[in-house]
């Protein structure tokens, strides 16, 4: 079969066909007498099993290896082509995020385009203060997308840095609040921390509705960090976390400054201080618990906060006894 006849079967085309063949690909079996190249019925399926290959990703010389080569393993060219396919996939993974977040920025020019690129290598950098700078340069105006500052406080350790993104997000409105909460699954147990810390800082009704969801959540963490955030903005919700807190030892002093900023209000002081007697009655066996929860009454306002402390004072564990006398102390203190 002359080359033309070769190129129209096999959909390879002639200048192709000679460059395999000047590598060594390919060698036609014979010529015609005229001098023509003649290719045979293996020459043809050699032809195949190199288009085949070719789609695979295989260079020209590893395909000639691949063909040629009788001790050649194809499951070790195989595993590297999967390994430098990942590595592409992500490449261009990576290059599509950031395209879609300078997009978002609606650029008006190529200083516009330069500016985000800036920023957005700066937010990945390895100096914290090129983090930071990048994170505040908000504030000169320069649009930084939502995607990239969450992507950034999710995975910052330094909390001076977390702080200016924190605040970044804060001013970039709403955007970034459902982007947090997604970070609250995450397998990564800081990064479900620094998004509810990042989910604290942000104001408005979405935020605040995120964080009541995460009072349920099964990281004990997250719960905290979503209580102590409710309680100083005066939602009833967060008792019940409050209290666990106290009760198991987690930030228990900031628990109880929330339950009694809390208690500001008489009918959630009744609440908090039902909540309190409740768990010592619940933990009577455990001193240290009841010294926590007697100590948390300090600062609740209200007729049943002082009758528990009362008799609190006369308990047969010394250290519930001390502390709750004192307690009553300050509280008759003018």
């Amino acid at each position: 079969m002359l080359i033309g006849e070769v190129a129209r079967r096999s959909g390879v085309s002639a200048r192709m066909l000679r460059h395999y063949e000047a590598l060594g690909l390919v060698r036609p079996s014979g010529r015609t007498g005229s001098g023509y190249r003649e290719y045979s019925g293996d020459d043809i399926r050699r032809i195949f099993h190199i288009e085949s290959l070719r789609s695979l990703g295989l260079s020209l010389r590893e395909i000639g290896r691949a063909l040629d080569d009788p001790g050649f393993t194809p499951s070790a060219l195989v595993t590297d082509l999967v390994r430098q396919t990942r590595e592409r996939i992500a490449a261009e993974t990576e290059l599509l995020t950031q395209l879609r977040r300078i997009d978002a920025t609606e650029p008006s020019d190529w200083e516009d385009v330069l500016q985000v690129v800036a920023i957005l290598q700066a937010l990945r950098s390895t100096s914290a203060d090129a983090r930071q700078r990048a994170a505040l340069s908000s504030a000169d105006e320069v649009p930084v997308p939502v995607e990239a500052l969450v992507e950034a406080v999710l995975n910052e350790a330094d909390p001076v840095v977390a702080g200016a993104l924190q605040w970044a997000l804060a001013r970039s409105g709403d955007g970034g609040t459902a982007l947090l909460a997604e970070g609250l699954d995450s397998a990564v147990a800081a990064v479900r921390e620094r998004a509810v810390q990042s989910l604290t800082e942000l104001p408005g009704d979405e935020a605040a509705a995120r964080l009541r969801h995460a009072l349920t959540h099964p990281d004990a963490v997250v719960r905290g960090h979503a209580a102590l955030a409710l309680g100083t903005r005066g939602v009833n919700d967060a008792i019940p976390t409050l209290l666990d807190m106290i009760v198991e030892g987690r930030n228990d002093t900031d628990a109880a400054d929330a339950l009694s900023s809390l208690a500001n209000d008489p009918a959630t002081a009744e609440q908090v201080a039902t909540g309190l007697v409740d768990r010592l009655t619940a933990d009577a066996a455990e001193a240290t618990v009841r010294v926590r929860l007697t100590q948390a009454l300090a600062d609740v306002p209200g007729s049943t906060a002082s009758h528990v402390l009362e008799e609190l004072s006369h308990d047969k564990d010394r250290a519930v006894a001390l502390t709750a006398t004192y307690l009553l102390q300050l509280r008759d203190a003018p």
